[in-house]
């Protein structure tokens, strides 16, 4: 008899542990004084190195609702980096930066990640170049080729070459994948405030950029993008911190295009570019 009451107390204490334990992750507190607690928890985290634990704080902090303190995107930023996501982390140093300007207490610190990740990419981006494979980075890489052959593409754009059609394609998907500062109001008889359009010449890409200034005025730019010796698969990510989707450079995985945050639509301009490229150096695309 004395067994089955201890037994029945343990399992009593048990399932009001377990019921402390789920109470945990509900706070009562008001968004505000919770977004400060759990700030102050990542801030102890990350000065301990504990770099799982600081993520976990951030990943909760990022559903809670209500304005996140610059430095939010400080401790994202170093998280990021930790965890090899560069892309992540650039763009959230960047905004904190942008939000905290030079009188921001990790503003210094800040600017010397971002050159910290720069270099890292380039460092990666050499080793995987000598290769022959692509950077470590985990984020998302086009696959061989799209839902339609270059063949379909050239039938639905009365296209005369492969390159053509590619050429087109790619300007149809950019035209809906232009970014906008204010991504809550889209109305396409307004221009986006970053657009781009590629044209093809001999073996390079022309990528032109389209960017709108607060005055109105557009700013027309190029870029010229050599085929040989680049790697045709491109990379492309999406980041909640700027609200956009990026397709990196194949030559040194920079950034190159800064595009709305319509993950599909990334992907498949992404996929479409490295097609593109695969076609100009004369390597033959699966037609099915």
């Amino acid at each position: 008899m004395v067994r089955v009451i201890r037994a029945g107390r343990s399992s009593v204490c048990g399932l009001v542990v377990a019921l402390l334990l789920m109470a945990g992750h509900v706070s009562a507190l008001e968004p505000e004084h919770e977004i400060r607690r759990l700030m102050l928890a990542t801030e102890e985290a990350v000065a301990a190195e504990n770099w799982g634990e600081a993520g976990e704080y951030l990943n909760r902090l990022q559903q809670l609702e209500g304005e996140k303190p610059a430095d939010y995107f400080y401790y994202r930023g170093r998280v990021m980096l930790e965890s090899g996501h560069f892309n992540e982390s650039r763009a959230a140093l960047e905004k904190y930066v942008s939000e905290a300007g030079a009188e921001g207490d990790y503003y210094n610190d800040a600017l010397k990640l971002i050159t910290r990740v720069e270099k890292t990419r380039k460092q990666e981006g050499a080793r995987a170049s000598q290769s022959g494979q692509n950077a470590s980075e985990p984020v998302a890489i086009i696959e061989p080729a799209g839902t339609e052959t270059v063949e379909q593409l050239k039938q639905l754009y009365l296209a005369d070459s492969d390159a053509e059609a590619l050429v087109i394609h790619a300007n149809t998907l950019l035209e809906g994948a232009g970014w906008r500062e204010d991504q809550r109001i889209v109305r396409l008889d307004q221009p986006a405030d970053i657009a781009y359009k590629l044209d093809r010449r001999n073996d390079l890409i022309s990528i032109q950029e389209a960017r709108r200034e607060d005055s109105g005025r557009v700013v027309r730019t190029a870029e010229s993008l050599g085929v040989f010796g680049v790697n045709p698969q491109v990379e492309w990510n999406c980041e909640s911190a700027t609200d956009s989707c990026w397709i990196y450079d194949p030559r040194d995985g920079s950034r190159l295009m800064k595009l709305s945050q319509d993950r599909e639509r990334a992907q498949e301009i992404a996929r479409t570019l490295g097609r593109l490229i695969k076609t100009m150096q004369g390597v033959d695309q699966p037609r099915s």
